[in-house]
């Protein structure tokens, strides 16, 4: 029953911890992505379209992390909202979402920028900043699978199936 309550008190505050962080995220995408659509000053076209995916990823991860906090929150026993499936399956996705992302900044910069001898790069602090930030989004969404996918196997071991909610209803 200990792992149970610690996942009662810990989704709240991963799932804050995405939203809070994918907030972050998503004011420098945008920030990025409105400057390249006004000025054109992106460096290739591949600049352009990785840093328009990780808005997309972080608009995907702020919206739906509070949702399954808020469901988790009101519904924490098991409804179809908050069942351990609908865990995996959210958490497998955005997994692979910013698995994407992440890597598609880090390859177009080269594994990071150094703001004192850049070329071909405008806006180095913020491309820094976007890279760190997914990367961090990256480890907490693995985090997420990880935790998700014990829930998965314990429900599975105890009967209760994967419709269950992450914590028992005992």
């Amino acid at each position: 029953m200990a792992f149970e309550s610690h996942i009662r008190r810990g989704h709240p505050i991963i799932f804050s911890l995405l939203a809070l962080f994918g907030i972050i995220e998503l004011a420098l995408s945008a920030w990025l992505t409105a400057r390249f659509d006004r000025f054109h000053d992106y460096s290739d076209i591949s600049e352009r379209d990785r840093v328009r995916f990780t808005l997309f990823a972080s608009i995907w991860t702020v919206v739906s992390s509070i949702l399954f906090g808020v469901l988790f929150t009101v519904h924490s026993t098991a409804s179809a909202a908050t069942s351990i499936i609908s865990h995996v399956v959210w958490s497998v996705l955005s997994w692979i979402i910013w698995t994407a992302a992440a890597a598609a900044v880090t390859e177009m910069l080269g594994g990071g920028l150094n703001c004192n001898d850049v070329t071909g790069f405008n806006y180095c602090g913020q491309l820094n900043a976007l890279e760190a930030f997914a990367w961090i989004e990256w480890i907490l969404t693995t985090f997420a699978v990880i935790v998700v996918l014990i829930c998965a196997i314990s429900a599975a071991r105890r009967g209760d199936g994967y419709r269950g909610g992450l914590v028992s209803q005992y």
